[in-house]
């Protein structure tokens, strides 16, 4: 029952992602922004979809109905920082790579002490959500799947950023 809890509202916390994503991204487009790594950006909706499917997997294969408290806890202050991430971006808070021409970086919020604080938060995400359920697979797995998703999404961000500069 908790794990059914649980994962539902990860799920509807994606897809609440995705709405807000898709109306910056209406905002973005029609004040002028190009989009960059469309071509890495389907993989990241596979990692992220499979990477659910995986949870599920896992949990129903196990006997174990146990999770952790202490993780759960860690999760949704998680969820605190990916909320002032999402507040601090504003309009430009999205799951794709827009740009604005002549439009400088966002410095205020987590933006003033990290360069990607988004990517700590998935980071952090990826592994943490499968541990609370004590699912190891799916966490060493998608841990190391989005290591290498974001070394490829990060250095496409990366040259954006050094164009701004």
């Amino acid at each position: 029952m908790v794990f059914t809890l649980f994962i539902s509202f990860v799920i509807l916390l994606r897809i609440g992602e995705l709405v807000v994503s898709r109306r910056n991204a209406k905002w973005l487009l029609q004040n002028g922004a190009i989009e960059y790594g469309k071509r890495h950006y389907p993989f990241i909706v596979a990692l992220h979809i499979l990477f659910i499917i995986s949870l599920i997997i896992e949990y129903a294969a196990r006997q174990s109905v146990s999770f952790s408290l202490f993780l759960l806890i860690f999760y949704f202050l998680l969820i605190a920082f990916k909320i002032w991430v999402v507040l601090s971006l504003g309009k430009f808070w999205n799951t794709r790579i827009y740009h604005i021409s002549d439009m400088q970086l966002v410095s205020k919020g987590p933006y003033k002490y990290f360069k990607h604080p988004n990517y700590l938060i998935v980071i952090a995400e990826i592994a943490v959500i499968p541990m609370i359920f004590h699912l190891y697979f799916t966490a060493i797995i998608f841990t190391l799947l989005n290591a290498l998703m974001l070394f490829v999404r990060i250095k496409e961000e990366n040259k954006v950023i050094n164009k701004i500069r």
